[in-house]
């Protein structure tokens, strides 16, 4: 197994923000050769060249413009971990790493989001959004701190997650005004052989819509299928059917695209969760989204 030398990566860290050996020397207090050898070893354990000698000195090639990224969010990191343990006042941003399931509401997302951002302590989110499995497996290297999801993680993956369901609510039916006001009169019989864009298959809100359209006896006629549900406002509000969403954010979808509500199934559930690698939640800023996701979200 390969190891980072953090010493050898100082010495190469003070090399290029002093612009040279010689003051890098004089600030760790060591030979200049010393310097020279640590900094050799650093190139020789990453395989690529670090530094060039330029005319006015010491410059860093691609490289080590890489490496000297990644030092200085490093030491960052160490000066933060040391105040942090000792109680000492720090200006430092929280950082916070969130994924997001593509197939969650980007409405209902910022909702859930919101909190973070009114922390004492000023926060710098880094949002990610991509498929379920990809998310979990960079929560499981720790890379992201959380992730918001429509539906649990699986238990029969292959690493521990938990859930926390921060709310839950029915489906309402959207569509244009035209379209919204034909189907509604009969509601959900309407549906039948009506123009329906729809989520995509392997989505949490699809298998809700399909088993609830069985047990309604509703066969819609099937027009688009989206994964990017901003996409199915989009088509919906140029007639082209109707649509399913939350009904947490459909009074949102009213306001933002002009849509109308066609019906409510509120025995249609949909459940939003947070998804940690702890069972414990521990960093400030995913406390403060669980915590008030499940006081601002009606369940």
């Amino acid at each position: 197994m390969e190891f980072l030398n953090y010493h050898h990566l100082r010495y190469f860290w003070v090399a290029a923000k002093e612009g040279g050996l010689t003051r890098a020397a004089e600030k760790l207090r060591v030979s200049q050769p010393s310097i020279c050898t640590q900094i050799q070893a650093l190139e020789r354990a990453l395989g690529d060249k670090l530094l060039r000698r330029t005319p006015r000195g010491l410059a860093l090639t691609e490289a080590g413009q890489k490496v000297f990224s990644f030092a200085e969010e490093i030491f960052s990191l160490g000066d933060e971990l040391l105040s942090t343990m000792k109680q000492r006042p720090t200006n430092r941003s929280l950082r916070v790493n969130i994924g997001i399931t593509d197939s969650l509401p980007k409405l209902l997302t910022y909702e859930m989001l919101k909190p973070i951002f009114h922390l004492p302590q000023p926060v710098q989110a880094s949002c990610w959004e991509g498929k379920v499995p990809d998310l979990l497996a960079q929560l499981a290297t720790y890379r992201l701190d959380v992730v918001l999801a429509d539906e649990p993680a699986p238990a029969s993956g292959s690493f521990k997650t938990f859930n926390h369901l921060l709310s839950e609510c029915g489906v309402s039916f959207c569509a244009e005004p035209k379209l919204a006001a034909r189907l509604k009169r009969r509601f959900p019989a309407s549906l039948v052989e009506a123009p329906a864009l729809l989520p995509g298959p392997n989505s949490a809100l699809r298998r809700s819509l399909e088993k609830w359209f069985r047990e309604q006896r509703i066969a819609p006629r099937l027009v688009a299928e989206f994964d990017d549900a901003a996409l199915v406002k989009v088509a919906a509000t140029d007639g082209l059917g109707f649509f399913a969403l939350p009904s947490l954010v459909a009074g949102e979808a009213v306001t933002r695209y002009g849509v109308r509500i066609i019906g409510r199934a509120p025995e249609c559930i949909q459940q939003f969760y947070a998804i940690s690698a702890e069972r414990r939640l521990t960093h400030p800023a995913v406390m403060a989204l669980t915590a008030q996701a499940k006081v601002a979200l009606p369940r």
